[in-house]
């Protein structure tokens, strides 16, 4: 089957996007001469494809992302952003909100309404720059994220933001219409009533967690449904050596005792055949036929020019062969052909 590829934009083959999370202070601050850094790091190894949200900073990645790409003849790269939450200007904004650091003087919150759809989209182009978008995913619907709001969120997504999102399609302001999630059973359940062009999935098929391979991968073949695929390090345990397991994290926590356990598993493996964690899992995210490029959260030159290596990385078939051996993978999970 050939699918539809929108997001397979990078110059010399290669399929890492730029996601634009830690370009709006995720955690910790990026000065604004760094974020440009990064983005012209990336656009000149390649790199077409990136990836912002309101949300980001409180519309800083966006501007941040905006003031880079605007110099870039259109159509030549690939651009997404997100809606379901509305920014509300702030006279004294807190420091830091959910999670970002000395972000715009805004506050944020949900809106998945026609109306807030719009003006998300509409607010997220004057920050940026530009007139239109490649992508826009309709941000965090699940249930972990709404508790007992989330099947009213889910009627109104289903009833206002997609059918608002189809009518801003047709007017030209975007191109392809998905979700933004790290919940692949939420995707299940819209895909049971609507369809979609693209998805972004984060955390959720990855070397150390691979929960949407039985259901959701296949479906997003057969459905032709183009994935971005985010969070393959599962926000830190598999970005590097676990030298210092105490400090590991997943889903941006503490990992727990299952996780930790798998992962140095892995980690073991990984050292008898030579292998580094980060290429390991950057490969293994990248095998499977439904993922089309994956995003990559980047704060510093050096993480991209690293992700680049690892991506690149020769490792062995029976590494792998190894990895299903000892039940750290399941045996039908695609791996990267032997180099």
């Amino acid at each position: 089957m050939n699918l539809n590829r929108p997001y397979l934009a990078c110059t010399d083959g290669a399929r890492l996007g730029l996601g634009g999370a830690p370009l709006g202070n995720l955690f910790q601050t990026v000065a604004d001469e760094t974020a440009q850094q990064v983005l012209n790091t990336a656009w000149l190894d390649g790199c077409r494809t990136f990836d912002t949200a309101p949300h980001y900073g409180h519309g800083l990645s966006e501007k941040r992302m905006g003031l880079a790409l605007r110099q870039q003849a259109r159509p030549g790269f690939k651009l997404s952003s997100k809606v379901g939450r509305l920014l509300t200007p702030s006279p004294n904004p807190p420091r830091e909100q959910h999670g970002y650091v000395d972000g715009l003087a805004f506050v944020q919150h949900w809106d998945f309404s026609r109306s807030g759809i719009r003006k998300s989209l509409e607010d997220s182009l004057k920050r940026l720059g530009l007139d239109r978008l490649d992508a826009v995913y309709i941000h965090d619907i699940d249930e972990v994220t709404h508790g007992t709001n989330f099947n009213s969120v889910m009627h109104q997504v289903m009833d206002e933001a997609l059918p608002m999102l189809s009518q801003l399609k047709q007017e030209g302001l975007l191109t392809h219409i998905g979700l933004g999630v790290n919940d692949h059973q939420v995707v299940l359940e819209v895909l049971k009533r609507a369809d979609l062009d693209v998805l972004m999935l984060a955390g959720r098929y990855t070397l150390l967690d691979t929960s949407a391979l039985p259901q959701l991968m296949p479906e997003l073949i057969q459905r032709n449904v183009a994935l971005a695929l985010g969070g393959v390090f599962n926000s830190g345990i598999l970005a590097k050596r676990l030298s210092s397991p105490a400090h590991a994290t997943f889903n941006y926590a503490p990992a727990s005792e299952v996780w930790l356990h798998k992962a140095l598993k892995i980690q073991s493996i990984a050292d008898l055949y030579g292998v580094s964690l980060r290429g390991a899992a950057l490969q293994f995210s990248l095998a499977h036929p439904a993922v089309h490029i994956v995003m990559l959260g980047i704060r510093s030159e050096s993480e991209w020019l690293d992700a680049r290596l690892a991506e690149k990385e020769l490792i062995p078939q029976a590494f792998w062969d190894q990895l299903k051996k000892e039940g750290c993978i399941p045996t039908d999970a695609p791996t990267p052909t032997s180099n």
